[in-house]
């Protein structure tokens, strides 16, 4: 009988050790592929050329760690709702989609060491009046569902107790409604104002302040278990920025000015 009892527990024991060694980062380098969610709506840091390919600061950041972990890169195209959806179905591996490291979203997913930061611009109809960030209140105002600007953007008009707030499903919806007049502003990141500007796809808008937010810090995201994963990835940020390769993408894909530092005084990560 203590013979059977030992033999089982060494089995048990085998198990459990065999469960703890199956994780994400293995399962990621045996198939030979990444499979990263990126948002392709959203330039610089996804769009596509003119020859539809996936394009932008969040589509190379994908590559480069695919290259890290000796695999091929894969997006798969998501919108910023689905981004978390796509995670727990199974469909992705990781996200590489400027997913803001909020605390609600920490209950769900696990995220890496930020690997962007991101200031706000208040993004306004021609048409509106708006000439800064106060002119906002009790006006008609919109962002995609579900991201930190939004979620600022609807806590503002309840506190204004004046003015409506207005989600979309994707941002191209949220420039088109600025321009076509359905809307009268929009808090867009500084990047993404300055890229939809500047194409022309959208005329009547302007940026016209930058909005009273603190900076947007965004992460790599994958699920909330997968802690070799995570670590992986916290030490990729990491490497990316004292190699340059930060810099070097910031440059290609953003051009102005300097990288915003990923680090807060006073802060251990």
């Amino acid at each position: 009988m203590k013979v059977s009892i030992a033999l089982g527990g060494i089995a048990l024991a085998a198990s459990l050790a065999t469960t703890a060694q199956a994780d994400k980062l293995d399962d990621i380098i045996a198939s030979g592929t990444l499979r990263c969610a990126v948002v392709l709506d959203f330039p610089p840091m996804g769009s596509r050329d003119a020859s539809n390919n996936p394009i932008g600061f969040d589509v190379d950041y994908c590559s480069d760690l695919a290259a890290a972990l000796g695999v091929k890169p894969e997006v798969v195209e998501t919108t910023f709702p689905e981004r978390i959806p796509a995670l727990m179905s199974g469909s992705v591996d990781v996200a590489v989609a400027s997913t803001s490291d909020t605390l609600e979203r920490a209950k769900t997913v696990g995220f890496s060491i930020p690997y962007y930061a991101f200031e706000n611009a208040v993004v306004a109809s021609e048409k509106s009046g708006i000439t800064d960030a106060d002119g906002m209140k009790g006006k008609v105002v919109g962002a995609t569902a579900g991201t930190y600007e939004a979620i600022w953007l609807e806590e503002q008009v309840k506190s204004w107790g004046a003015g409506e707030f207005r989600p979309y499903q994707n941002q191209a919806d949220v420039f088109l409604a600025l321009s076509q007049g359905q809307l009268d502003a929009t808090v867009s990141t500084m990047e993404v104002a300055q890229a939809n500007v500047k194409t022309g796809n959208f005329p009547g808008i302007q940026i016209v302040d930058k909005a009273p937010m603190v900076p947007d810090y965004v992460a790599l995201i994958t699920l909330r278990e997968e802690y070799g994963l995570i670590n992986f990835m916290d030490l990729f940020v990491n490497q990316q920025v004292r190699t340059g390769r930060y810099a070097e993408l910031y440059k290609k894909w953003v051009g102005e000015g300097e990288p915003a530092s990923l680090t807060i005084p006073g802060v251990y990560r």
